[in-house]
C-alpha cells in the first residue's frame, strides 16, 4: 500500500459480509455459543447478550500498526453482573484483556489484587522467598510452607464477590466471547445473533461495545508494515456498515434491543437516540455524556401511543413519539459505598423487557 490508500466505497451489511473474511475461530466460537443457548431454554432463562470494549482497525495485514479507541469495557462489564444477579444469563461479548465480570474488582490498574495479599507474619523472613532465586515460587524443603492471606480489611468485599462469581460458574450462566478487530466483532455479532433468534422475546441485546465507524477493507491493506519516511500519510477509510438494522429486521426481528448513544455535546444526545429508533426500529437508546456516563443517563425509547377509540370524541390528541428516562445518581458518593449507575439501568431494563415479552 502506498501512502494513499484507493477509492473508497460504501458497504451494505450484505456486501460487507459477501468480502470481508470470517474470522478462523468463528465456527468453533458459535458451536460454544450454540450449546450455551440451548442450556439456558431448557432452564427457561432470558439471555442477554452484552457487548463491551472498544474495537481496532487493523492498517495492516501483518498487523503493527491500527486504530483504537479509549474504552476499557467498564459499563459492559458491570452490566452483566447485574444482569447475571437478576436471573438472566449473559453472553459476554468483550474486548480481549478489557475488564470482565467479578475480576473488574481487581483491574491491574485500579486496584491490584497483589495489593490485598501478604504472607503471614508468623513465618521468618527467610522462609517466604528463596534467597538463591528470589522469584522461585518454591520454599526451601525444610522451610515451613508461607501462608497467603487476604488483607482483613479487603476480605468481606472480596468473599462477596468471590461467592457471586462462583455461583454463577456452577449455574453456568455466563459465556465468555472475545474479539480484537471490528471485523471479528461485526462476524461474532450476526452468527452469535442468529443462534439467540431460537430465543424469540426471551433474548436481549446490550450492545455497549465501542464499535469503530470507520475502517479499511482487507482488499486495501498493505501486506507489510507501512514505511514512515515518506511524509505525511493519507489514509481514506470505508464506514462501518449500519449493523442496528439487519439486526432489527432480519437476525432476531423478536429480540429486545438496547443501543448507546455516546456524545460530547450534551445537547445532541436526546436527538441522535431519537434518530437512532427512527432508523433501526429498536426498542432503547441509552444516551450517555462523555463527561458525566458514570453518574447521569438518559433511556429513549418509543412511545406507547393511545387508541383513538379511547380518547374524547375518539380523536387521538397529539401524543409525543418518543420517552425520556433520565437515570441519575449523587457523584459525590463516599467511596466505602459507591453506587454504581448500571444498577439502576439494568432494573429498569429488565422491567422493560419483562413487559416486552408479556406483550407478544
Amino acid at each position: 500500500m502506498s501512502d494513499t490508500t484507493n477509492e473508497s466505497q460504501t458497504f451494505s451489511a450484505e456486501s460487507y459480509f459477501a468480502t470481508q473474511p470470517q474470522p478462523p475461530s468463528l465456527a468453533a466460537d458459535i458451536q460454544g455459543v450454540h450449546e450455551f443457548i440451548q442450556r439456558q431454554r431448557q432452564a427457561n432463562r432470558c439471555v442477554v447478550l452484552v457487548t463491551s470494549g472498544g474495537t481496532t482497525v487493523p492498517l495492516e495485514l501483518n498487523v503493527v500498526r491500527f486504530l483504537d479507541n479509549f474504552s476499557a469495557g467498564t459499563r459492559g462489564a458491570t452490566s452483566a453482573e447485574y444482569f447475571l444477579k437478576a436471573g438472566y444469563a449473559v453472553i459476554f461479548m468483550h474486548r480481549q484483556f478489557s475488564l470482565q465480570p467479578f475480576s473488574r474488582h481487581y483491574s491491574h490498574t485500579t486496584n491490584p489484587f497483589l495489593n490485598f495479599l501478604e504472607v503471614d507474619a508468623s513465618l521468618p523472613s527467610s522462609s517466604t522467598i528463596d534467597t538463591a532465586y528470589p522469584y522461585s515460587y518454591d520454599p526451601a524443603p525444610t522451610a515451613p510452607t508461607p501462608q497467603v492471606t487476604v488483607t482483613l480489611a479487603e476480605r468481606a468485599r472480596l468473599l462477596s464477590v468471590l461467592r457471586a462469581y462462583k455461583a454463577v460458574h456452577e449455574q453456568e450462566t455466563l459465556h465468555m466471547l472475545s474479539f480484537v478487530t471490528v471485523n471479528e466483532y461485526l462476524w461474532l455479532l450476526r452468527a452469535v445473533s442468529r443462534e439467540m433468534s431460537v430465543l424469540g422475546r426471551k433474548a436481549m441485546y446490550y450492545l455497549a461495545a465501542a464499535v469503530s465507524d470507520f475502517f479499511l477493507p482487507q482488499q486495501r491493506l498493505s501486506e507489510h508494515k507501512i514505511q514512515s519516511g515518506k511524509g505525511n500519510l493519507s489514509i481514506e477509510m470505508d464506514q462501518v456498515p449500519k449493523i442496528l438494522k439487519p439486526l432489527v429486521s432480519e437476525w432476531n426481528p423478536e429480540g429486545f434491543i438496547v443501543s448507546f448513544k455516546l456524545e460530547t455535546d450534551e445537547t445532541l444526545l436526546v436527538p441522535k437516540a431519537q434518530q437512532a429508533l427512527e432508523r433501526y426500529g429498536h426498542q432503547v437508546v441509552i444516551g450517555n455524556d462523555l463527561h458525566h456516563r458514570k453518574y447521569r443517563v438518559v433511556l429513549i425509547s418509543p412511545a406507547a401511543q393511545e387508541d383513538a377509540a379511547n380518547q374524547p370524541n375518539g380523536v387521538l390528541a397529539s401524543q409525543p413519539k418518543y420517552d425520556k428516562f433520565w437515570i441519575e445518581i449523587d457523584p459525590n458518593q463516599p467511596p466505602s459505598h459507591p453506587k454504581e449507575i448500571e444498577e439502576d439501568i439494568i432494573n429498569e431494563l429488565i422491567k422493560r423487557h419483562k413487559a416486552w415479552i408479556e406483550s407478544a
